[in-house]
């Protein structure tokens, strides 16, 4: 029959390896070179092990191509050179790996002087980071002989690779002992120190960033590690050393120097921000950020980082009045004279992190500063922002809905809720959060009525205004709300009632409106919204914040959004899943004839073979 056949063709390397003078650059101008080579083909292995095609390998890798090759080819076998030897052949890392003089050739990559090629350094640091994952022992050991190996990533930590590098370091070796050798190894050479003193004004951008990303991860890193190996005697040496708390006031006195410089601000909080988070596991092989507000943290916060962070408290508030300067900034909708900047950003992000942990000594002194005042004078004033809306409507929501902090014995003292009550009274009484909502919301009523644009902080609002009538029915604050509101003038008291009542239910209604049954990520009984509708992506929002330009002042469609288009988006979508519906049919049916029709074309043919050898029977 004809399936006995064997139609498989020989590849063409096979045929140039047949050749005695065959090169490694012809061997590399082969399309299936790569694809041979992961299939193991013996003879394409053997040829690539020999010592001088190892050497021209590596070469390729750490080697600057000549300046006057075509932009198109120049990278061209540099990049191939990298794929083979990352193809994970195990006799290539063997070779690779035991052998000390291409080890010595790999490394002399990282003594060039900076800044590195960052192509070349990517290529470099994937086949360092196989090495390190297969041959653990000989690299690492290899590693340590040389004195200037953390010296020269400190070096180049500007280079994204070379950071990618030494967090390959830390997660490519997974025996715990080996792991654990690599840390107290890390940790002698001061590498936290080191990268900390590079969070500093002096240092350039890349270098802020990538130093304070590398250390963002080890903090994450070193918990998971221990949420992994809770039996593990020994401590994390890399993340016990960040929390210390001369270590975080290097850092911020690193950041408040007399020169204000945004990115090593920007960069140092984002580190405050990671020793911040709290996390729990939620099921076996997943961790996630806990949601603002809510208990069952896995740990709680190291209590030197807060002590840190509270003696610098005042620099923060500084920051919010004085940010680094910035050019005034014009947009279709007017002028920003100044911007909020990454800057007064990330600071209020932080204000929202010490909330959460809910720690009084901090909210004592949030409220002797006024700091909450000041970030609800930015919501009202920078209209369009609505990554700052979103950071002060998590703060105000932290604040009403946070629990007592509870001693040891589980038991709330006098004196333990002391620094909530007066946070909580201080937002009511001192930043009138009452009146400004009701001040804004009529004055956003009177703009629209004379065709004005809807205030881009509406969303927002309403989700706040909801949050305080929540706090005075079912929050854990309930009974300090109810006395709150009660304590307001007859004539603000009076207002808010019928601002419930009217305004804010009318508005509820048009937000829960179901669009042709099509299920929406809004509370169905908007007056029981939970403290987790309001924060409902805390983490996801910080992330999201960091990776903007510094201005952010782009508007994003607000939360109530569908309350004016709500009918027509329904439509629409009923539509195209109508039309999405017809295209999935047709696709699979044209799938199913087109293989009816192949099947058909094959049973012809193999009938067709089947008489030809019936016919000529030499053929068989």
């Amino acid at each position: 029959m004809f399936w006995k056949f064997d139609l498989h063709s020989s590849s063409h390397i096979d045929t140039l390896l047949e050749r005695e003078d065959v090169t490694l650059k012809e061997l590399m101008d082969e399309e299936d070179v790569l694809q041979e080579c992961k299939a193991q083909n013996r003879k394409l292995i053997e040829f690539l092990l020999k010592s001088e095609c190892l050497e021209d390998l590596v070469s390729f890798i750490i080697e600057e191509p000549p300046q006057d090759m075509d932009e198109k080819i120049r990278y061209k076998y540099p990049n191939i050179s990298c794929e083979l030897l990352t193809s994970d052949v195990s006799q290539i890392n063997d070779r690779l790996g035991e052998e000390e003089s291409l080890l010595m050739k790999l490394y002399s990559f990282l003594l060039n002087e900076s800044p590195l090629n960052p192509l070349l350094a990517s290529f470099f640091s994937k086949v360092l980071s196989i090495l390190i994952s297969r041959k653990p022992e000989q690299i690492v050991d290899f590693l340590k002989k040389k004195h200037d190996f953390v010296d020269l990533i400190i070096k180049h930590i500007g280079t994204s690779a070379i950071m990618d590098l030494l967090l390959r370091l830390l997660t490519c070796i997974e025996p715990p002992q080996p792991r654990q050798e690599v840390l107290n190894w890390l940790n002698e050479e001061r590498i936290i120190q080191r990268l900390v003193e590079i969070v500093h004004p002096s240092q350039d951008e890349d270098r802020h960033s990538n130093a304070s990303q590398s250390l963002c991860e080890i903090i994450r890193l070193s918990r998971d590690q221990m949420l992994q190996i809770q039996n593990s005697s020994e401590p994390d040496p890399l993340l016990a050393t960040l929390e210390k708390q001369e270590i975080i006031e290097q850092l911020l006195s690193n950041i408040f120097h007399k020169e204000k410089n945004e990115s090593a601000i920007v960069s140092a909080i984002q580190i405050l921000l990671t020793l911040l988070e709290t996390r729990r596991p939620t099921f076996e092989g997943h961790i996630e950020i806990c949601p603002p507000g809510m208990s069952h943290s896995t740990y709680s916060v190291n209590k030197s980082v807060l002590e840190a962070i509270k003696a610098r408290l005042a620099s923060f508030h500084e920051l919010l009045l004085e940010p680094p300067k910035k050019s005034v900034m014009k947009t279709t909708w007017g002028v920003l004279d100044p911007p909020v900047g990454n800057t007064r950003l990330n600071v209020i992000r932080l204000i929202s992190s010490l909330l959460q942990t809910n720690t009084n000594n901090v909210n004592l002194e949030l409220m002797e500063l006024n700091s909450i005042g000041v970030i609800l004078d930015m919501f009202f004033k920078y209209t369009w922002n609505n990554f700052l809306h979103t950071q002060v409507e998590i703060c105000i929501a932290l604040i009403l809905a946070s629990p007592l902090e509870s001693t040891e014995n589980g038991t709330i003292t006098d004196q333990d809720s002391i620094g909530d009550s007066l946070l909580l009274k201080h937002l009511f009484l001192k930043c009138q959060l009452v009146e400004r909502v009701l001040e804004a919301w009529e004055m956003n009523e009177k703009k629209q009525a004379e065709g004005g644009r809807r205030h881009g902080y509406m969303g927002h609002l309403t989700r706040i205004a909801n949050c305080i009538v929540h706090s005075t029915d079912k929050g854990p604050n309930s009974a300090l709300v109810q006395q709150l509101i009660k304590e307001l003038p007859d004539d603000v008291r009076e207002r808010w009632e019928t601002f419930c009542t009217n305004s804010l239910g009318e508005t509820n209604k048009r937000n829960t409106v179901d669009l042709v049954g099509f299920d929406i990520l809004f509370p169905s009984h908007v007056s029981g919204i939970q403290l987790q509708c309001s924060l409902f992506s805390h983490h996801a929002s910080h992330r999201m914040s960091a990776n903007l330009s510094s201005s952010c002042t782009v508007e994003l469609a607000p939360p109530c959004f569908l309350c004016k288009y709500g009918c027509l988006i329904g439509t629409l979508i009923w539509f195209c899943k109508g039309v999405w519906s017809w295209i999935v049919k047709s696709v699979l049916n044209l799938l199913k004839f087109s293989r009816e029709s192949t099947a058909m074309q094959d049973s012809q043919q193999k009938a067709m073979c089947e008489i030809k050898i019936i016919q000529n029977p030499r053929v068989a």
